[in-house]
C-alpha cells in the first residue's frame, strides 16, 4: 500500500476530487493548509499599499491506495491540478506498512 499526499491550489480542489472519484478512489482526507515554497510567499497590493503574504493557502489531500493504483492516482492529481504556474503544488508517495479500520478491525487491503 502507498500513501499519496498532494498539496494543490484551492481552486483546483473540485476538479481533482471529481477526477479521483471517476477513477474509483473511495476515500481521502482533505485539509486546508498554508505554506510557501521557493518564493517565500508573494506580495500583493491592497488599496495602494504593498504587503507580503508569507503563507499561501493550499489544500492537502491524503489517499491510501494499493501499490498498483499509486502511479495512476499521482498522474490524475498532477494532470488535473496543473496550471503551469508557480505554486501548483507537490505530490509525494510514501510506503504504508499497516492500515486498520477502527470500526471493524479490518487490516491492510481489507481496510481500504
Amino acid at each position: 500500500m502507498k500513501l499519496v499526499t498532494a498539496v494543490i491550489k484551492p481552486h483546483k480542489w473540485e476538479d481533482v476530487r471529481e477526477a479521483l472519484e471517476t477513477f474509483g478512489v473511495t476515500g481521502m482526507t482533505v485539509s486546508e493548509v498554508s505554506g510557501y515554497g521557493r518564493q517565500k510567499g508573494h506580495t500583493e497590493v491592497y488599496r495602494g499599499a504593498e504587503y507580503d503574504i508569507a503563507l499561501v493557502p493550499k489544500i492537502r489531500i491524503e489517499i491510501v491506495v494499493d501499490d498498483d493504483d499509486a502511479d495512476d492516482v499521482v498522474g490524475i492529481v498532477v494532470k488535473t491540478a496543473q496550471t503551469g504556474r508557480i505554486g501548483d503544488g507537490k505530490v509525494w508517495v510514501s510506503p504504508v506498512d499497516t492500515v486498520v479500520r477502527v470500526r471493524t478491525g479490518d487490516r491492510d487491503s481489507a481496510a481500504l
